[in-house]
């Protein structure tokens, strides 16, 4: 009959919080907790007096064998507490059915609690009655029979509940990925997918969290019906309590630094919204400021707003929850550190980047030299330009490095004109130039992706030592690259020499050769080229007919 006793108290020798009458203040040493009886995971008392020869441990371990030592029938009538006098102290004796299990002394209270002994003697008898009903349940077989099946249907419910839910967030993706393949709807399209992937984590973490809570509740509730467990279920409840209390006074204790934030934060989003205001109609032409140009309006709007969200983050950092937390400093030192390490080089190319803006050297769809790549912008970004050139090839230049060359725009000054194309040609003495001239500007008005109505222009460059350099400038039509316009006018003027039977001095000669170094007229379709009618001999029978 005395086995469940010896056995229930060994289960519940393991130490749970400490509140009892002779509590101590702060962590429990390895003393104090050895000199605390703990029946069913509950503190009851901390006996600190000694007893005779006994010290609290030993009354302590005493108590214990005398609880061991009562039958099931002692554990019936209720706890009385007898009044005494033991060893020159004042004492109450507790007797369960007659038997003494425990004695407190007056030596044994704290004098922080300011209780009498007769008021922590009715404490700690509360609470061996608490332990004493506990224990009558335990062993009560109508009891644990009811708390069994309450603990199966409570788990079948909870159970049910969890499969339920795991069951429900299947279909809700399953409807949300049918959801993402139409081809209607507030999101746009190139957005969907990723819409729908964060939608289906945020369920499944809502999931996760219904669960945990689930399990939470259940597992209290679970623990709570026997009394071997009920310290634990009260502790899980108090915890879960606890938690909800800090968590809404944290709440309510940041809600004036939250609406300060927020209130920082509107008037922000209003000034930034004034100055975009501001910038369309500069943009538009509506409004004009002195130094600030139409194509620097989006770098100037976008530092700006940097600058602004920066100051206004500046100044409602110190109302954010946890600003001064040990957290909220680290983070602060660990960016910082990252801007100092990483920065040096960042921003030498985004300051280069505002240089190109600020200084309108160059802008998309500008057609520029820089070193020796040329090509047409497609990008001006704050730490690189892209260039596309005549090859389709994209180049990235860092902005440093386009500020420290020297970048050369063959469209800013073009206008409605056309982008001014150059080519050179070398002719002997011996053709008069303004046969030379005619023939340049004959070729050139034969060129169908030449702008014509702008005249071409001939330049004598240099008189060489065998030759004359001449140069022909023309605008080129629309956005094309130099390359194809080159070589259809460069195909034109080798026709025009060769038409004329004047001789292009490339390459050099020595000496003066007896007949000018020309194409016949015959021979400009030779195989594998092709004549107008698609022959390879097209020049030579048109030849052959005008003869």
């Amino acid at each position: 009959m005395r086995v469940w006793l010896v056995g229930s108290l060994w289960i519940c020798l393991s130490l749970p919080r400490l509140g009892w009458a002779a509590e101590p203040r702060m962590e429990p040493t390895a003393q104090e907790k050895a000199q605390t009886l703990i029946l069913l995971h509950e503190p009851i008392v901390m006996l600190q007096a000694k007893y005779g020869s006994l010290d609290g441990a030993a009354r302590v371990r005493l108590a214990h064998e005398r609880i061991q030592a009562m039958e099931v029938s002692d554990l019936i009538p209720p706890v009385t507490v007898q009044q005494g006098t033991r060893h020159g102290q004042d004492s109450r004796e507790f007797l369960v059915n007659g038997k003494r299990i425990l004695v407190l002394l007056a030596g044994d209270l704290d004098e922080f609690d300011e209780l009498t002994l007769d008021q922590a003697a009715e404490r700690v008898r509360a609470r061996l009655d608490e332990v004493r009903t506990k224990y009558l349940e335990l062993h009560s077989t109508p009891y644990l029979l009811k708390a069994v099946g309450k603990t199966l249907v409570v788990s079948l419910l909870f159970f049910a509940l969890v499969w339920l839910l795991q069951k429900g967030l299947r279909r809700v993706k399953k409807w949300l990925a049918n959801r993402l393949l139409l081809q209607k709807g507030l999101i746009p399209h190139q957005w969907r997918q990723l819409a729908g992937n964060v939608e289906a984590r945020l369920l499944s973490l809502l999931v996760l969290l219904l669960i945990f809570m689930l399990t939470y509740g259940w597992l209290t509730y679970v623990l709570g019906l026997f009394p071997q467990t009920r310290a634990w279920s009260e502790r899980l409840g108090d915890s879960l309590f606890d938690l909800c209390g800090d968590m809404l006074e944290g709440i309510i204790a940041a809600m004036p630094g939250l609406v300060t934030v927020m209130l920082i934060v509107i008037i922000t989003r209003f000034f930034i919204k004034m100055l975009a205001i501001l910038f369309d109609r500069i943009e538009n032409g509506q409004l004009r400021v002195q130094g600030v140009h139409a194509e620097t309006i989006g770098a100037t709007r976008r530092l700006l707003s940097v600058v602004i969200w920066l100051f206004a983050l500046t100044v409602a950092y110190p109302y954010l929850p946890g600003a001064d937390s040990d957290a909220f400093k680290g983070i602060s030192v660990f960016f910082g550190l990252m801007v100092t390490l990483g920065s040096a080089g960042i921003m030498n190319h985004a300051m280069s980047g505002l240089v190109l803006i600020y200084s309108r050297a160059l802008r998309p769809g500008d057609l520029v030299q820089i070193g020796d790549v040329e090509g047409m912008v497609t990008e001006l970004n704050a730490l690189s330009t892209k260039l596309v050139t005549r090859q389709d090839h994209e180049v990235t230049l860092p902005n440093a490095v386009v500020v420290g060359g020297r970048v050369t725009n063959l469209t800013r000054l073009a206008g409605e004109k056309g982008v001014a194309l150059l080519t050179k040609v070398t002719i002997g003495y011996d053709t008069p130039w303004r046969q030379v001239h005619a023939m340049l500007e004959l070729a050139a008005r034969r060129c169908q992706l030449i702008n014509q109505t702008e005249a071409p222009l001939v330049r004598q460059l240099n008189l060489q030592d065998w030759y004359v350099e001449y140069e022909l400038q023309v605008r080129m039509k629309g956005d094309l690259l130099p390359a194809p316009v080159k070589t259809e006018l460069h195909g034109h003027i080798q026709d025009v020499f060769n038409e004329f039977g004047v001789q292009i001095m490339s390459p050099n000669f020595i000496a003066q050769p007896d007949q000018a170094v020309l194409v016949a007229k015959e021979n400009w379709y030779q195989a594998p080229a092709q004549g107008p009618r698609g022959e390879a001999d097209g020049g030579k029978q048109d030849a052959g007919k005008q003869e």
